[in-house]
């Protein structure tokens, strides 16, 4: 039988004791509901060997009580793959944004005077904690037709050819997880949060939300996928469509060069040269559409 001594040490049956494991001190601001407002819960959990957030989170999750002993709800977070992979797990840990699975509790705690602060990303609306409603981010992809078009599913054979240097120029803008990172630090991807009306329809509502998409920054991750699908043999045939979309509303226009998005990018994607390539491409594209009236 172990029990804890003062909180700071712990005495087995044969009466020796050991010391327990420090605690690390966690602080999440949390939100019930959306809309709804937000607050601060602080909470300690035993710390282990080569921890990252996700484990911080599972074992608040799974002791719902906060650092006074309070009970609470479960803090809710997304994540899936757990090796940076599916990018849902994207939130702001130490004030910078970043991939929860791949933040590591120890790095956190030198970084942070010893202890770990957790914000939902501020640039989507909150759904509950440190989820956050990304459709915008995949409106985006959307707007730029992020993918090849096929229009049926027989064989139709090899594909084109693609020499190694274009593969190893495409290969670096592919690794995309739309993790939302490079949007979370962009100062022109602003936050949109429509509400929903009085008698206003879940159709109509959906209408006006998604024009306050279009209408609005694309993002560097759009920008990035055009370029990167408008450079596919394939993906090339509607490069037209995709130009359209890159010099509309919203568009590669808006960027302000920050370069904050290319800083933060967890798989190091090059964003900063995918937009200037898409600046160059732009200029070209519209020198050609208005010779080609």
């Amino acid at each position: 039988m172990i029990r804890a001594i003062d909180g700071d040490a712990l005495r087995t049956g044969d009466g020796r004791s050991r010391q327990a494991a420090p605690l690390v001190r966690v602080r999440i601001l949390r939100q019930d509901v959306a809309g709804g407002e937000s607050y601060w819960e602080r909470f300690e959990v035993p710390h282990e060997p080569n921890m990252n957030v996700i484990s911080l989170l599972q074992k608040i999750a799974a002791a719902a009580r906060t650092q006074d002993g309070r009970r609470v709800a479960p803090v809710a977070w997304d994540c899936s793959c757990l090796e940076e992979v599916c990018g849902s797990c994207t939130m702001l840990i130490n004030g910078r944004t970043r991939m929860a699975c791949s933040a590591l509790v120890d790095k956190l705690l030198e970084e942070n005077g010893g202890e770990v602060e957790l914000r939902p990303m501020s640039k989507f609306p909150v759904v509950r904690d440190l989820v956050v409603d990304r459709r915008r981010l995949f409106r985006s992809l959307e707007r730029v037709q992020a993918w090849v078009p096929v229009d049926d599913s027989y064989d139709h054979g090899p594909g084109p050819r693609i020499s190694p240097e274009q593969q190893q120029d495409a290969y670096p803008l592919s690794e995309c997880i739309s993790c939302g990172c490079c949007l979370e630090a962009c100062p022109q991807f602003t936050k949109i949060e429509p509400v929903l009306r009085d008698g206003e329809s879940d159709a109509d509502f959906e209408a006006r939300r998604r024009q306050a998409f279009d209408a609005a920054f694309l993002g560097a991750h759009a920008i990035s996928q055009a370029m990167l699908f408008n450079s596919h043999p394939t993906g090339g045939m509607i490069a037209d469509e995709r130009m359209e979309s890159l010099t509309g509303r919203g568009g590669i226009q808006i960027c302000g060069n920050a370069q904050n998005c290319v800083a933060v990018c967890p798989k190091r994607i090059p964003l900063t040269r995918s937009i200037a390539r898409a600046g160059r491409a732009a200029t070209v594209w519209a020198i050609k559409k208005l010779f080609d009236r």
